[in-house]
């Protein structure tokens, strides 16, 4: 079992199949601003991207502003009943890492909102101690102010914590932040390197034993 006292997730790629949602969401954001719809190939291979500015990417904006989140919000609540899936074996995961002692958080870009809607549909809110969204902190990823969000509500050392995630914003994050890091690959991100754990089984071996 690995000698950590709190176990983060990212939830988009990490915990949840969301790659239909997101991309029409993304969209329907788009075509509230009135701009043609872009390929969901294209959104899903830059969610990650910590080279771009995804507002300006997504919607020709500095910045994400307030009705971005609502109307992303709004798809997210129309939608997630019929498009989000969570990835296999990870509810099971997270039940055992629970009843083994780990205190268990949520680390993502996404809107609270959207977050607590999401995981609540999926029957996982509830195994979570804590979560950390976009509009909680100054920063999103690839900053790390959600992991020391976490740490402080938590009260747990960053030595004592590991992050989990599918994409380089998540590790430049952990980086940041300095806590230890697992890449997974089976979300959005395709990744250079060998370096990463390839399935939730394999995941669960790392964490459990």
């Amino acid at each position: 079992m690995i000698d950590k006292d709190l176990i983060i997730f990212d939830m988009d790629g990490t915990l949840v199949n969301s790659s239909i949602t997101i991309a029409n969401a993304i969209n329907y954001v788009r075509k509230q601003l009135g701009f043609e719809p872009m390929d969901a190939g294209k959104i899903l291979a830059h969610v990650n991207d910590p080279t771009i500015n995804p507002a300006q990417f997504f919607y020709h904006a500095p910045r994400f502003e307030h009705d971005h989140e609502r109307w992303f919000s709004e798809y997210y609540t129309r939608h997630h009943g019929r498009e989000l899936v969570l990835y296999e074996g990870v509810r099971e995961l997270l039940v055992d890492l629970k009843e083994a002692g780990f205190k268990l958080a949520v680390a993502t870009n996404a809107y609270r909102k959207s977050t607590i809607e999401s995981l609540t549909h999926l029957g996982i809110y509830v195994l979570f101690d804590a979560i950390a969204c976009y509009d909680d902190v100054n920063k999103g990823k690839p900053y790390p102010d959600m992991l020391f969000k976490l740490l402080d509500e938590l009260h747990v050392a960053k030595e004592r914590a590991l992050f989990i995630g599918d994409g380089p914003r998540d590790e430049q994050a952990a980086q940041r932040a300095g806590i230890d890091y697992i890449m997974v690959d089976w979300g959005f991100t395709d990744h250079a390197h060998d370096n990463v754990v390839h399935t939730v089984e394999e995941l669960r071996s790392v964490l459990l034993g």
